[in-house]
């Protein structure tokens, strides 16, 4: 639904099987966002966002938290792990759209 949602607002949209998946592509492709779950296999989304922070270049790539989870403890891991930015699913698409929209420009 999130890559339906982007590619029918005009972005191109690269997806991953899981944390391990995305955190492959990251390091080989420039990506001006990222968006991420929290709960995946193998690397979850505080991890997959720990990772990233360390690749070269990808300090100041914006990194959208869409996921379930809405407890404060996590939001704060989430932003202490470097995340930009947290949406809670289910997600309205023209508020996805607005976000992307700030982070991407």
């Amino acid at each position: 639904m999130v890559g339906f949602t982007l590619r029918q607002a005009g972005y191109d949209v690269a997806g991953a099987v899981d944390g391990q998946d995305a955190l492959g592509q990251v390091g080989k492709e420039k990506f001006d966002l990222i968006i991420t779950d929290l709960n995946m296999p193998n690397v979850d989304g505080i991890q997959l966002i720990t990772a990233v922070r360390k690749l070269p270049g990808c300090s100041f790539v914006p990194i959208l938290m869409l996921t379930t989870e809405s407890q404060a403890e996590k939001k704060d891991a989430g932003r202490k792990a470097g995340a930009t930015g947290w949406i809670v699913k289910p997600f309205n698409a023209d508020q996805l759209i607005a976000v992307v929209k700030k982070l991407v420009k």
